[in-house]
């Protein structure tokens, strides 16, 4: 069984808010006087958003961080904060993956309803086993050491009160060091659609009972394409042996992904959650070792990454790179004509690249899923 371990994600520098001067592209809008005005966080929180309020009236939609734009780097410009300012309701990833939102809140003086669409999905730690290799050298009395250090610390605090427990976690987040890259298993997208149609519902007037009923149409025809598109992964990757399914990628983001479809994750060129941290000298090395050791025959690169550094590794460890127009769509959709451009196309292109990596032409994909 794959072991996972803790890794809390690099921390990033909080986004200048400065009603000035920023350099983000402009939030994409589609706002109506009069709409209920959402405002969406991630190209694929936009994408859900969209897909479940589809051309339902009195509901206009504003994306905040843009295709191809890096989530971790994202800093609000004027417009994203104006836009934020006047929504009446805010969708957001969860599992802190919007570090910048609370800055971004505070600057904007949004007041509306938030919908965190994490709501019932259950939180991994990372797929990428750094800690299994950085202990496979220790002996038996170094490991056993170790144990008895963290029973020490552990039995610290086993004489707390509950009322003391609570208060250490009152303020923190459920999900921190939690891998927030949810959206990778079809399974909670699914979830997280119902979870925003239900709040985008709950936010309507009253008087909105044709949007709502509009809205929850969407989301169960979407849904039903979601469950599609899982069934049509799995069906796929289940035709190549366990022992084969070998992945490499970019940055730690498929650990969801991999895990709901049996997928052993190798590694990661940069192993963060954080697509702007930096592998050392000795991570690389580890990395081509470990796919020279499994007998990985490629390295994703991500459309919303430098490839420089995956091409190194490939180029090591002699094997293929996609990149370029090969390359994944993961913390970020592409823009309306790419091959990630919405969630459903995103997940087809992945999923066929990487069986394609392991000598696999997919079964055509249903007609529905085709746009």
């Amino acid at each position: 069984m794959h072991k996972r371990y803790f890794a809390a994600p690099a921390l990033v520098a909080a986004a200048a808010l400065a009603l000035s001067g920023c350099a983000s592209t402009p939030a994409s809008s589609s706002a109506a006087d009069g709409d209920l005005r959402v405002v969406a966080t991630t190209t694929q929180i936009a994408d859900f958003t969209r897909s479940v309020v589809g051309d339902a009236a009195g509901v206009s939609i504003t994306q905040l961080v843009q295709p191809n734009q890096s989530l971790h780097s994202y800093d609000p410009s004027a417009a994203d904060l104006t836009a934020l300012g006047a929504a009446d309701v805010l969708v957001i990833n969860g599992v802190d993956l919007e570090e910048w939102l609370d800055d971004a809140i505070d600057a904007s003086g949004f007041d509306g309803v938030t919908i965190d669409s994490d709501e019932g999905i259950d939180i991994i730690e990372s797929e990428v086993d750094e800690h299994a290799e950085d202990h496979a050298d220790e002996t038996d009395e170094e490991h056993a050491a170790e144990e008895a250090a963290a029973a020490a610390e552990e039995a610290e605090h086993a004489d707390e009160t509950e009322e003391e427990h609570a208060a250490e976690d009152d303020g923190e987040h459920a999900h921190d060091g939690g891998d927030p890259h949810i959206w990778t298993d079809v399974n909670n997208a699914m979830k997280m659609v119902g979870t925003i149609a239900g709040g985008l519902e709950e936010a309507l007037s009253a008087d909105s009972a044709d949007t709502a009923a509009a809205i929850e149409a969407n989301a169960t025809a979407y849904s039903q394409q979601l469950s599609e598109l899982d069934s049509w992964i799995r069906t796929n990757v289940d035709t190549v042996p366990a022992a084969e399914r070998l992945l490499v990628s970019n940055h730690d983001a498929l650990g969801y992904y991999t895990a709901a479809y049996g997928i052993t994750y190798v590694g990661a060129v940069i192993p963060s959650f954080d697509d702007n941290a930096e592998p050392s000298a000795a991570a690389i090395d580890e990395l081509v070792a470990a796919i020279t050791a499994t007998g990985v025959q490629a390295v994703f690169s991500e459309a919303s990454l430098n490839p420089k550094t995956a091409d190194t590794i490939a180029s090591e460890a002699n094997v293929t790179v996609y990149s370029g127009d090969d390359a994944l769509y993961v913390d970020s959709l592409g823009p309306d004509g790419s091959a990630g451009a919405t969630y459903i196309a995103a997940q087809l292109h992945n999923t066929t690249a990487i069986l394609e990596s392991w000598g696999v032409t997919p079964t055509d994909v249903p007609a529905d899923l085709e746009k």
